[in-house]
């Protein structure tokens, strides 16, 4: 929302600054900037926190991200307790903090692909000092190598501030960076001057770990597999069992005979095994090495990942989230899950053979040492073939699930675990973990009264650990003495309460499951997903009416757009890959099948009446709490509807790949044009089933518009009907290459080598790249969509991959990104402001301004044509060059950064949307971060 205001006078920046601006602003000037925008003020992106607190090395100060408020909080510890000091805004969605000194911090903002280094002044004043641009999403930050000057920072292996080519579409090249600057010299350039990045053979890193010496630094994968992959149902006998096709049952309980599906394989050590243990090696085109965990020497000029065997770890868990070292003994501690894709299915198991209710991803402590890998079940109490008792019980009182941050006790005797899913803290003797010897049992948890836990510090000087509670957004203060909860302080969260008091459903195991295991988070880690695919058909299910709406058949082709193929949803659906919570919202039904549909209920007049409905279409999955996480009883009516308007507001992040300018490379736009454009030997374009228009649907939600999909379903010569999938996430499935799968022209892959993935795309992960997937409609010398089977068709087709990697999403490539201005490197950074007011001047993201005036904190919240709003009443609007030229001649740091569309008010002047701006609300002694506390 774009308003003009002009005002008197600045005692702050000065008349003299304003003299040039303020003629010209009193000509134009319109309603008060002060009052509160309609649009929305908080964009949910639910990313994961890895390191949330940290304390100074003098233990006088802790620091915590505040995620959702994009803020840096500092507290005094008291011996009365924490005494809150200040708040530095930094980033979009801070993740992770790590003090260097005791007047330095660096601040991982996950959203702004950035690290804020934040510096301390006189009596604890604090404010940006440099942001350095990294790769996309990092995730985690510790200081080692010579002195502990080093940063190691871990990033995805793609992004628009990368010095280099991703190599997205190049087999067997690692997704998982680190990145290591040397903390006291950073370089002058934009992105600030890295040692090296240190590439590893994995995909998305997240944790980091160093020794006490600082003479390694352990770095862990995010999603690192399991070494389980996905064959095609092309390359299985179709008949079922008994001619060596799907293992049975292959008919539902009423007979009706299953489509056919591929399978999910698991690596034994020796062979790709099915759930019933038959080899199928020669359909398997890929190597999974599976490591999970990797070594850096910190001290080497550059540092890099040691060389050889010892310079990884294999097979830790399938998805890990933190890590913790021993100081006594140097073993590590790898906080993960272990999914058991490997077995099928969903529902009570009146059939032979196992389900996996209640048994998704069991929660897991791995031990890393000298002498290998010893993975400890955390829950070795639950019986997984035990019906599901009601809630609560003894089983799910002794469980702990999701386990995240960990703290080791300095004499390494004692380990407490941040059970994210639980609201506890575990704590082990580190001996008994080791050996396996420690029997769970609730007397050893800490109850929290703020839930999802994420990480903690342990103040042994004080007899107390730090936790910081990500549902509430609140930290949490234990006594390590009594092993209670002595305090709760609240952060201020601009969340409205629809997330809040919704986002529990997603995670709380307490809630979802009988054993206290198993949530829907889970498997959509961080409302995204795992990177697996599953077999979660139900052989005791009823096949379910498909109410469509299907896509019409092409000009010229058989008016049927079907051709006979029955759409009905069959219980046994064989294998797919779990598929994001985010961005669900506007896209009509859900699941592979859209066989989450409001469209077949009863009440619905219409198909089409409750097939756009997504609240109706996501309430469906209140049976999977039953079926799947083994609850005695769905939900009630009213927690799920609180889980349902939570989970419709998440939203997915920009597109790593695009264009900062949102504009396309040439093979990106010869893509996109192909995308739209129908071939003289083609019925259609791709747009005629991936509907693809940002725009569409105006003022129906924050995420009006298709990208890819609008909710119909299609014939896609597949064993069944799927709907037609929406594309924003095709650059997160990059990694898997080598493929058996069998369509048209294109027969099996050679054996492609290491990889990092073991699944890719299409519903079942069996294709494992967008240029093959294009290549399964060659027929003739023209395929589906009229591209030539040739030379010249091959190109068209990596243009194609190119654009899908790089196609259109809910938010700008530029939300998000951000720059510091200070009083010296003016030259290297305003090429980068620019950028960033051009694009808001096309409304693609609100530019904020904060930083210091000396020791004043500012804000600004840009207007367009060049002009910004401050955070003071009494202050006329700014124009962009005066105010680059005052922090350039004064002691000040300005960081600019594009937040989302609706949110630049909040962010930049009125950060508790109390109709009072912030400036005016801290020179009047109120709090701007309570809207009850004005002037």
């Amino acid at each position: 929302m774009r308003r003009s205001r002009c005002f008197g006078p600045s005692p702050l920046f000065g008349a003299v600054f304003f003299a040039s601006t303020t003629l010209a602003v009193l000509a134009t000037s319109g309603e008060s900037f002060a009052s509160v925008p309609a649009a929305p003020a908080i964009t949910v992106f639910e990313s994961g926190q890895v390191r949330p607190l940290a304390l100074s090395p003098d233990g006088k100060l802790l620091f915590a991200v505040n995620t959702p408020d994009n803020r840096l909080e500092i507290y005094s510890v008291k011996a009365s307790g924490l005494v809150h000091r200040g708040s530095v805004p930094v980033g979009l969605e801070p993740v992770a903090v790590a003090a260097r000194s005791n007047s330095e911090v660096w601040v991982v903002n996950h959203l702004s692909d950035s690290v804020s280094v934040v510096k301390l002044g006189p009596g604890q004043a604090a404010g940006v000092e440099r942001t350095l641009l990294v790769g996309d999403e990092p995730r985690d930050i510790v200081f080692a190598g010579p002195g502990k000057t080093r940063a190691f920072i871990t990033t995805a292996h793609r992004g628009q501030n990368i010095p280099f080519d991703p190599q997205l579409t190049t087999p067997g090249v690692g997704r998982a960076d680190v990145w290591v600057f040397d903390a006291l010299n950073l370089g002058a350039s934009l992105c600030g001057d890295p040692l090296n990045i240190v590439s590893l053979f994995s995909d998305t890193p997240r944790a980091l770990v160093a020794t006490p010496d600082g003479s390694r630094v352990y770095a862990a994968a995010f999603h690192s597999g399991n070494r389980t992959t996905s064959i095609s149902d092309t390359v299985v006998p179709d008949g079922g069992e008994d001619v060596g096709g799907v293992p049975g049952p292959n008919e539902s309980a009423d007979g009706t005979p299953a489509p056919e599906v591929g399978l999910i394989l698991k690596h034994d050590g020796e062979h790709w095994v099915d759930v019933i243990g038959r080899p199928w090696d020669d359909e398997v085109k890929l190597n999974l090495p599976d490591k999970d965990v990797f070594v850096i020497d910190a001290t080497a000029n550059p540092p890099a990942q040691i060389s050889g065997s010892a310079g990884f770890y294999a097979g830790v868990g399938t998805v890990l989230f933190n890590m913790a070292v021993n100081p006594v003994s140097g073993k590590v501690y790898v906080s993960n899950t272990e999914a058991r894709n490997d077995l099928r299915f969903e529902g009570p198991g009146t059939f032979a053979g196992e389900t996996l209710r209640g048994h998704l991803h069991e929660s897991r402590i791995t031990v890393l040492s000298p002498t290998g890998v010893a993975p400890r079940h955390l829950n070795k109490h639950i019986d997984y073939d035990a019906a599901p008792a009601p809630l609560p019980n003894a089983v799910s009182d002794k469980s702990l699930a999701q386990p995240l941050g960990m703290a080791v006790s300095s004499n390494g005797q004692k380990l407490y675990v941040a059970a994210f899913g639980s609201s506890k803290i575990g704590v082990f003797a580190t001996a008994a973990l080791e050996n396996d010897t420690f029997t769970p049992n609730a007397a050893h948890h800490i109850p929290l009264s703020g839930g999802g836990p994420t990480g903690m510090v342990l103040d042994e000087a004080r007899g107390r650990l730090y936790v910081l509670t990500r549902f509430d957004n609140s930290i949490s203060v234990v006594s390590t003495a009594s092993n209670q909860e002595i305090a709760h302080l609240p952060m201020y969260n601009p969340e409205p309460a629809s997330v809040v008091e919704g986002r529990p459903f997603l995670y709380e195991a307490r809630l979802s499951s009988s054993n206290g295991e198993a949530a829907c988070g889970s498997c959509h880690v961080f409302s995204h997903w795992d990177s697996l695919a599953w077999d979660l058909g139900n052989p005791d299910g009823a096949v379910l009416n498909n109410p469509g709406p299907f896509v019409p058949n092409l000009p010229g082709g058989d008016p049927d757009p079907l051709f006979g193929q029955d759409p009905d949803f069959h219980p046994m659906k064989g294998p797919m890959v779990t598929q994001s919570l985010r961005g669900m919202e506007n896209h009509g039904p859900m699941h592979w099948r859209g066989d989450r549909t409001g469209g077949n209920d009863e009440a619905s007049a219409q198909p089409e009446d409750g097939v756009f409905d997504e609240h109706a279409g996501f309430t469906k999955f209140n049976g999977a709490f039953v079926a799947l996480l083994g609850r005695d009883t769905q939900l009630t009516a009213g927690q799920m509807a609180s889980f349902t308007d939570f989970i419709l507001q998440v939203a997915y992040p920009p597109n790593p790949i695009r264009n900062l300018d949102n504009s396309l490379t040439p093979a990106q736009q010869a893509g996109r044009d192909l995308f739209f454009t129908a071939s003289a030997t083609s019925n259609g374009t791709c747009q005629s089933c991936h509907h693809l228009d940002p725009e569409a649907n105006p003022g129906e939600g924050d995420f009006a518009g298709f990208f890819g999909t609008d909710g119909r379903s299609s014939f896609d010569a597949e064993p069944q009907v799927f709907k037609v999938p929406q594309l924003r996430n095709m650059y997160d499935k990059i990694g898997m290459f080598g493929s058996s799968r069998t369509d048209g022209s294109v027969g099996p892959d050679p054996f492609m080598g290491d990889q990092v993935r073991g699944f890719g795309f299409n519903h079942d992960g069996t294709t494992p790249d967008l240029f093959r997937f294009a290549s399964g409609f060659d027929f003739g010398p023209f395929n589906l969509f009229g591209i030539p089977v040739d030379a010249a068709g091959a190109q068209a087709k990596r243009d194609m991959e190119q654009y899908q990697l790089a196609i259109e999403s809910n938010l700008a490539p530029i939300v998000g990104q951000q720059v510091t201005l200070d009083d010296g490197n003016e030259a290297i950074v305003a090429a980068r402001i620019d950028l960033l007011e051009a694009r808001a001047d096309l409304l693609e993201c609100d530019l904020v301004a904060k930083g210091r005036i000396g020791s004043t904190a500012v804000g600004l919240s840009y207007l367009g044509n060049g002009y910004f709003a401050t955070d003071r009443q009494s202050t006329p609007l700014v124009a962009s060059a005066g105010l680059r030229a005052f922090v350039t001649s004064h002691n000040a740091a300005l960081t600019y950064t594009c937040a989302p569309p609706g949110s630049g008010y909040r962010i930049g002047v009125d950060r508790d949307l109390d109709g009072h701006l912030d400036g005016d609300e801290v020179d009047a002694g109120s709090d701007p971060a309570d809207p009850n506390s004005t002037p």
